[in-house]
């Protein structure tokens, strides 16, 4: 079903209210919502979420996810004060995916950032991403430094460059054990696994570390035992950031669209490897900004002053970190009314444009 057709039906059925807030179901005022369009950008259309007049604050999802993962920061922003442009990014829900893996290297995403600006009209922008997001939103900071004025990265701190390919990496520490991103390389394997039932991956990767979940059907650690949602349990209770319209409406996302396009960011890992060496030293000086879950596993434990002092080298005005204790992944779902405040916080400390 189109998105737009889905999101004229939550709010014809009133289930927008759950959605849309700066708090976790707190009505809106009427027309407190932010228009979906689609632009040109980059050499493809992008489909965005756009509310609010002000300096251009642009919000890059992660992998699975859409605009919509920024439904609680997009009407809190404008009401702030900025001009506030959500895109699915190349690859998902309503921008074009294109079908060569090669198409979703760093610089073509990037590039797509830089051609949001471009097509907004404006010269520069603040960066605000989360998992993938914040990979494209350092990157972009890194290719294309005098576009951007600041950067708020959620999940995916800005680290070193390894010393290897990053698939040699992987396969080195995890031999023959599952691991998702390895499991992501073959051209696919995942994406009929996924495209198969989203509603049933959907619902179990986005469950919070403290719901409950049966015990999963798949436990033995081998690659060749099975995918990946046989591996996570189904959840036995609500997840208290995601209603059933909020899931509905990821779910109709990827019917549409599929995974293959999210997935082939993961496939150009080696390839973005090879073509950045330039950066590896590379510093970034504007304003920064990091949040993430005490129990996302993509930190891996780390504290606040571990993650500060591994990012101090390249991120020179590091103005923060935040690690919302008892929180996973979805960080700016799972605590949104915090993320919003200091995201807002944060912005209202920089110089004026």
């Amino acid at each position: 079903m189109d998105a737009v057709r889905v999101w004229t039906r939550l709010i014809t059925a009133g289930l927008a209210v759950a959605s849309f807030g700066s708090t976790h179901g707190q009505q809106l005022k009427a027309g407190d919502e932010p228009v979906l369009r689609v632009i040109q950008a980059n050499g493809i259309k992008m489909r965005i979420a756009e509310q609010g007049s002000g300096p251009l604050v642009l919000l890059l999802h992660g992998w699975p996810e859409s605009w919509y993962s920024w439904r609680y920061q997009i009407p809190a922003l404008a009401r702030a004060g900025y001009h506030v442009v959500a895109p699915d990014m190349r690859g998902f829900g309503g921008t074009d995916a294109p079908p060569a893996i090669e198409d979703y290297t760093i610089q073509k995403l990037t590039g797509d950032v830089v051609g949001l600006v471009d097509a907004l009209g404006e010269k520069r922008a603040i960066v605000v991403g989360h998992d993938w997001g914040s990979t494209v939103a350092w990157f972009s900071l890194l290719l294309h430094p005098d576009r951007f004025s600041a950067i708020v990265a959620m999940s995916v701190p800005l680290r070193q460059r390894t010393s290897e390919p990053p698939t040699t990496l992987l396969r080195r520490t995890y031999g023959d054990r599952f691991f998702y991103q390895l499991y992501f390389q073959q051209p696919g394997l995942a994406e009929k696994e996924l495209d198969g039932n989203p509603r049933e991956f959907l619902s179990r990767v986005y469950a919070s570390p403290s719901t409950p979940r049966e015990p999963p059907v798949v436990t033995d650690p081998s690659a060749s035992a099975g995918g990946w949602t046989v591996r996570l349990g189904k959840p036995t209770a609500p997840v208290p950031w995601l209603s059933q319209a909020d899931l509905d409406y990821y779910v109709a996302e990827f019917q549409r669209a599929g995974f293959r396009g999210g997935l082939n960011y993961y496939r150009n890992f080696d390839r973005n490897w090879e073509t950045t060496a330039q950066l590896a030293d590379v510093q970034i000086l504007v304003p920064a900004l990091f949040l993430a879950g005490e129990k996302d596993l993509v930190i891996g434990g780390a504290t606040k002053e571990q993650l500060a002092a591994s990012m101090s080298k390249r991120v020179k005005d590091l103005r923060n970190v935040e690690i919302y204790p008892g929180t996973g992944h979805w960080v700016q779902q799972e605590r949104a009314d915090e993320v919003n405040k200091a995201v807002i916080a944060f912005l209202a400390s920089l110089p004026p444009p």
